[in-house]
């Protein structure tokens, strides 16, 4: 639209009066680019590029340079400028700054320029992927006195947006102990860092839902009318246009991220960093005062109703007894599910 918009103000008659069948106006050279950027702003691509050279410039102070990653972050939250930072090259400078930088801000404000970028964009997950950057994000994840939690908290933020819907990354995790990182980080002294990653084990658990058969021809659009052809009808297979989702479309079990998850629920005992961080949560809070949280109860209490749920999974019988003892304490309280999930939840810890 804003492309339009430009042309139609570089192409515009220069008198109204023109004769409806005058010969077509050459597009008017008199017109300084920078007065239509002051009339319709710079584009985006502009923006984002101005924004990244200023993040990059050590010439500059600090807090300079994160105000500039700050207007990044606001500029790729559009799905479409997201997508671009690939064709724009912009990939690699953001992932030395989270790489290089000595600054704990600036690393933090980059790596949420990633997670912002990833969250629910295929395509941008796989232009950053293709960096290979878990070996790089994984460890912000272990508390020191130079990462903040701020930075923790983004990082797992930018590992759900990588990781979701993605076996083929869900699998390099184990090559860079990243199992282990959010095993751990369920004890994290930041109670953000334990929701965060609560509800992304969750997510790596879910079964893959089924893609339907006419989404390749409304990805974007709204309610599709299109009807999918029976099997018998044609052999040749939907098309997968080039969209943020074709890569989803074009390999569906490349999206099951379950199956994984469920082995590394048992060979690294995820499961039992759960019932831990549930029934005797490590405290938080500024001076280590608080105790326990709502919030990541809920978000515990759902995974471990996806594990039993929806993958019929088994739980030892010393985590058994923890649960048992944590919900008879909690008297009528279900934890964010409804009725028939609490009773689930219940069968399995009594079976």
């Amino acid at each position: 639209m804003e492309s339009l918009l430009r042309w139609g103000i570089a192409n515009s008659a220069s008198s109204s009066d023109a004769p409806a069948d005058a010969p077509p106006q050459a597009p008017r050279q008199d017109l300084d680019p920078a007065i239509i950027d002051a009339i319709l702003g710079k584009p985006d691509a502009e923006l984002m590029k101005e924004a990244l050279t200023r993040a990059r410039d050590e010439s500059l102070d600090e807090d300079m340079r994160v105000e500039a990653l700050d207007e990044l972050e606001m500029l790729v939250e559009s799905i479409d400028n997201a997508s671009d930072l690939e064709r724009l090259q912009m990939w690699t400078p953001i992932h030395d700054l989270i790489a290089s930088s000595s600054s704990d801000a600036i690393k933090t404000q980059a790596v949420w320029v990633a997670g912002t970028a990833v969250q629910n964009n295929p395509k941008a997950q796989h232009a950053y992927l293709a960096l290979n950057p878990l070996p790089t994000l994984l460890p912000l994840l272990r508390p020191t006195t130079t990462r903040s939690a701020s930075l923790r908290s983004k990082t797992v933020y930018t590992l759900s947006g990588l990781l979701k819907h993605n076996a083929a990354a869900v699998s390099a995790l184990e090559e860079s102990n990243g199992w282990e990182a959010l095993r751990d980080g369920l004890s994290d002294s930041d109670i953000s860092v334990r929701r965060k990653i609560a509800f992304l084990l969750n997510g790596l658990l879910l079964p893959s839902a089924e893609i339907p058969e006419e989404a390749p021809a409304n990805v974007h659009g709204g309610a599709s009318t299109a009807v999918a052809p029976h099997p018998s009808d044609s052999a040749t297979p939907a098309p997968v246009h080039a969209n943020t989702h074709a890569s989803m479309l074009s390999d569906p079990k490349g999206t099951n991220t379950a199956d994984i998850t469920l082995e590394a629920f048992k060979k690294y005992g995820i499961l039992s960093a759960l019932v831990q961080a549930l029934v005797s949560p490590t405290p938080h809070g500024p001076d280590g005062e608080t105790e326990g949280d709502l919030d990541l109860e809920e978000k515990i209490v759902r995974v471990l109703h996806t594990f039993v749920a929806s993958h019929q999974g088994e739980i030892e019988e010393e985590d058994k007894k923890k649960l048992r003892e944590f919900f008879e304490g909690r008297g009528e309280d279900i934890h964010g599910l409804d009725a028939s999930e609490f009773v689930e939840i219940r069968e399995a810890i009594n079976a």
